[in-house]
């Protein structure tokens, strides 16, 4: 049996859950992922659990908000006007736009709510402020 170290190319299944329990991802609907460990692609807490697993192994990891996608950033979050958007897209909560910021680069915002005349957009990762598990099965290493 294969066992994963860094530098290794796996393939994993997953299953992300919030503290409530609730699944916001998971691989087991299709292909494994496959990534290198090490390369820096993934949450550092999620490459080093699989480090040390063997074939066919489990594992389950808690990480921390800080640690995930970072702590909730109040400053990222903005009211603009409706009239900001198409008068004919009718624009709801959890919906996600593509935008430029100051600097000219590009970055996701998710609605978070909308009135008659404003619309409240945060450009933090839907999962930051927010703790992680991870069950994690290693599938192959390749």
């Amino acid at each position: 049996m294969a066992q994963a170290k860094h530098g290794d190319t796996v393939k994993v299944h997953y299953t992300g859950k919030l503290n409530d329990g609730s699944v916001f991802d998971t691989s087991h609907n299709r292909e494994p992922m496959q990534f290198t460990i090490g390369d820096g692609q993934l949450i550092p807490g999620f490459e080093q659990t699989v480090v040390g697993m063997n074939t066919g192994e489990s594992r389950i990891i808690n990480i921390q908000a800080k640690d995930a996608y970072g702590l909730h950033h109040k400053e990222m979050v903005g009211v603009v006007g409706r009239d900001q958007f198409p008068p004919d897209l009718e624009v709801k909560a959890g919906q996600q736009f593509e935008t430029r910021n100051e600097d000219g680069r590009t970055i996701i915002v998710t609605v978070t709510d909308v009135s008659v005349s404003d619309v409240t957009l945060d450009a933090n990762h839907p999962l930051a402020g927010k703790d992680l598990t991870f069950d994690i099965q290693l599938v192959a290493v390749v």
